[in-house]
């Protein structure tokens, strides 16, 4: 953590990893603070991309987008010009929900969410094919979620 987060920020993180729709009265409340105080270490903290924004967790299953895969992506080569192609391409492909350079023997890994294998089919030779550089993908299909979105950041 940068010298600049102090004990009482670090709270304030906590409590809105938690739940971060508290209101910033429940927050100070919360954190031991006046609204003002707290609202103005927020701003601070938003200002300084320590708090990047505010999101709502979806239940994926839920909305019919229950399969998930991991993809290890290789490339073609491995030069600037074909990692920016790459990158710059797949940032707007539907269906990819991480992706991630890696070291190691691929490129990029992707975690993509489909609405069941067909769907995930059509999105390999549609998307996936068409990306820049791709040379070979390799295709893990989750069969249990144990852990989604992850715990609070350990502060």
């Amino acid at each position: 953590m940068p010298a600049s987060i102090d004990r009482t920020d670090r709270r304030l993180i906590r409590a809105l990893q938690e739940d971060a729709r508290l209101s910033v009265t429940a927050l100070a409340d919360r954190i031991g603070l006046s609204a003002n105080a707290t609202a103005e270490r927020m701003r601070r903290l938003r200002r300084a991309g320590v708090i990047a924004g505010y999101t709502v967790r979806l239940d994926h299953a839920a909305l019919g987008l229950g399969l998930i895969a991991f993809v290890e992506v290789k490339l073609e080569r491995t030069d600037g010009d074909v990692f920016s192609a790459f990158a710059q391409a797949v940032a707007g492909v539907p269906g990819i929900e991480e992706c991630h350079m890696v070291a190691g023997g691929f490129d990029y890994l992707l975690k993509t969410r489909h609405r069941d294998m067909a769907d995930y089919r059509a999105f390999l030779a549609e998307a996936l094919a068409a990306l820049p550089g791709v040379r070979e993908t390799r295709t893990y299909v989750v069969m249990e979620e144990l852990v989604a979105g992850g715990p609070a950041l350990p502060l």
